[in-house]
């Protein structure tokens, strides 16, 4: 027993002297996080933080679009297999309490100095009214009574909802960096150009006050503190809208319905099974969702109502999906990142992570240094149209790719000797004719040609679609049974709004894709 303790000493000790070692690298031997053997800092943040008001949601393949009768015979949500990666969604819509933090916010940032900045986040509360229905109510109580605050924001674009994302990244990655000390959080003089923005802290252009800095272990810094950095792990991605294929992975819910690799039942709402009532014996034949039954049933008759409510429902009204997910069917539907293209999976299209949308984007430098706008301390950015030397991409804005570029295009501009296509950009207008040798002589106006887009009258030139029509993802109370089912999809004009679509955020998973 006596050698037995003294081997468990031993023991003991190596683990206390490997534990206060420093940790060397694989491929030299040098040491991390040491100044003497250069200053390379490894973190010890090495797992993704669940960010407020989220739950975690793990990927795979599934069968995205309708599986069942196109009824309206639209076709637009043919079924293709794709597989969609591990990220994080609202536990709920945004709601109103939530939305009018953001505005009580800018108010202060923005409101005595650009005020026509908080006037461009307001919710249009006219949108509930109707030419032959009495709202007047909800037009002035839904968005202020806090009555209403667990309820969904309505009256919010597309816009509207992409800054909002912005907002909640700034503010979560702001109360990081003041709980750990690292910032201070003075809001006795609140102003935009100086308050926390978390891609202009990133780039070593915030304003604010620091507080408590990180060592610098580089000893070309002359002991000299520094601020965070993506490669401490401490800051969280951005919030941003959930991409089409995304929502319905995480409407379906079908992490509760696959055993062993295999998919039970496809399912058509977020809940098993083909009927909008409960199955469980406790809520036998109960609603499990806030849509119309019919025209004129909105809610049942007095004494007995069937789905209980009218217009929407608190945000945590009805049963959540296996996922954790409430209402992601009825109430109100719900604003995606995806351009609208009535093909959700082009001859050539991508299968892991769809998305039509992309416009690559990078800052704006000026004498070596990233470019600030003054009015809102934000950073400036431009497109990537200078980086075409890639096999992966030619131009920043891939919103046409294979469905209205040039290369999709059904027409053969080379047998044509002269040609010009207009492009209506305003009160401009841009020629693409064709050169000597039968090149374009501006690529961009074919490329725009399908969906373009008059500005000065907001008018789709050639279609009702154009590159500002979103897709909208689920029913809602103003919704037949039909919209609910997750395959079901619509488009909306981005700069518009309406008391039928709200939105939630999501946000990538880093690292390790399994939940367990």
């Amino acid at each position: 027993m006596k050698n037995v303790k003294i081997v468990s000493l031993l023991l003991v000790a190596a683990l206390v002297i490997t534990g206060c070692s420093k940790q060397k690298s694989a491929a030299t031997g040098w040491n991390y996080n040491d100044p003497e053997w250069g200053g390379f800092e490894v973190s010890e943040y090495n797992e993704q933080i669940t960010a407020p008001g989220l739950v975690f949601i793990e990927g795979g393949a599934f069968t995205m679009g309708r599986v069942s009768d196109d009824s309206r015979f639209q076709w637009n949500n043919v079924a293709h297999n794709v597989t969609v990666s591990s990220f994080y969604m609202d536990e709920t819509e945004v709601t109103n309490q939530m939305y009018r933090e953001y505005v009580y916010w800018m108010k202060r940032a923005y409101g005595e100095e650009y005020p026509e900045r908080v006037r461009a986040i307001y919710p249009d509360t006219n949108c509930w009214r109707d030419k032959l229905a009495w709202r007047e109510g909800f037009v002035d109580y839904y968005f202020q009574s806090p009555i209403y605050d667990q309820y969904p924001v309505v009256g919010v674009s597309w816009e509207q909802a992409q800054k909002y994302c912005i907002w909640r990244t700034d503010r979560v990655n702001e109360k990081i960096l003041v709980d750990k000390g690292i910032i201070v959080l003075d809001l006795t003089d609140l102003r935009g150009e100086t308050a926390f923005q978390t891609d202009v802290y990133l780039a070593g252009q915030y304003r604010g006050e620091s507080k408590n800095e990180l060592d610098n272990l580089d000893p070309s810094a002359g002991g000299e503190p520094r601020q965070v950095r993506r490669e401490d792990g401490i800051l969280v991605p951005y919030y941003r809208l959930p991409t089409e294929a995304e929502w319905e992975f995480a409407a379906l819910g079908m992490i509760g319905n696959t055993y062993d690799e295999r998919i039970v039942e496809h399912k058509t709402y977020p809940w098993a099974g083909s009927s909008v009532r409960s199955a469980n014996k406790k809520y036998y034949g109960q609603f499990l969702a806030n849509f119309k039954r019919s025209r004129g049933d909105a809610m049942g008759v007095a004494g007995n109502l069937n789905d209980g409510w009218d217009y929407t429902c608190p945000v945590k009204w009805y049963f959540p999906n296996d996922y954790g997910l409430y209402n992601m069917a009825g109430n109100v539907s719900e604003w995606c990142m995806d351009v609208y293209r009535k093909d959700q999976n082009p001859v050539g299209g991508e299968d892991q992570n769809p998305f039509r949308g992309n416009v690559y984007r990078t800052p704006t430098y000026i004498d070596e240094e990233i470019a600030i706008n003054d009015t809102t301390g934000s950073i400036i950015y431009k497109n990537v149209d200078d980086d075409l030397n890639r096999r992966n991409y030619r131009q920043a804005d891939n919103i046409n790719y294979l469905d209205g570029d040039y290369a999709s295009n059904i027409y053969d501009y080379t047998n044509n000797s002269s040609i010009t296509e207009w492009v209506a950009t305003g009160d401009e207008e841009e020629d693409a004719g064709l050169n000597e040798d039968n090149s374009l002589t501006n690529p961009d106006s074919v490329t725009n040609m399908m969906y373009r887009r008059n500005v000065a009258n907001q008018r789709n030139v050639t279609s009702l679609l154009s590159n500002k029509v979103r897709v909208v993802k689920g029913g809602s109370w103003n919704d037949r049974a039909y919209w609910m089912q997750a395959g079901t999809r619509r488009f909306y004009e981005q700069e518009r709004s309406t008391s039928w679509i709200g939105f939630r955020c999501a946000m990538d998973r880093l690292g390790p894709r399994a939940g367990k």
